[in-house]
């Protein structure tokens, strides 16, 4: 089992859901996040005052999936999510070594 978390541009949520879908991925946590990379903030003026966003809004998205669909999760998301501009965000993939659906007492592969 893998977890695979994206840091994802909010906008491109709808779509990396429902690529998600069709896969077979039926599961997702999102949390809106703040933070930077290579993008840096910018500057924006707001009633002719000029300030600095250190942090920009992202999404960050996490999914549980058998070890076999973890590297067709991240090839869709990143289809999915990429605008070809700076700031489209980053994957990460870690192994999950235990799993256990609460309500039913399911673990690990029948858990997901």
């Amino acid at each position: 089992m893998k977890l695979v978390v994206a840091i994802i541009k909010p906008f491109k949520l709808d779509e990396v859901r429902q690529a998600l879908t069709a896969i077979g991925v039926h599961g997702m946590t999102v949390t809106e996040v703040k933070g930077y990379g290579r993008q840096k903030g910018h500057t924006e003026i707001y009633r002719g005052a000029e300030y600095v966003v250190n942090f920009l809004p992202k999404l960050r998205i996490e999914i549980a999936v058998a070890s076999d669909v973890a590297e067709k999760a991240v090839e869709v998301i990143t289809a999915n999510a990429r605008t070809g501009q700076i700031g489209d965000g980053k994957i990460f993939v870690t192994p999950i070594d235990h799993a256990l659906r609460i309500r039913t007492g399911e673990t690990d592969s029948d858990a997901l």
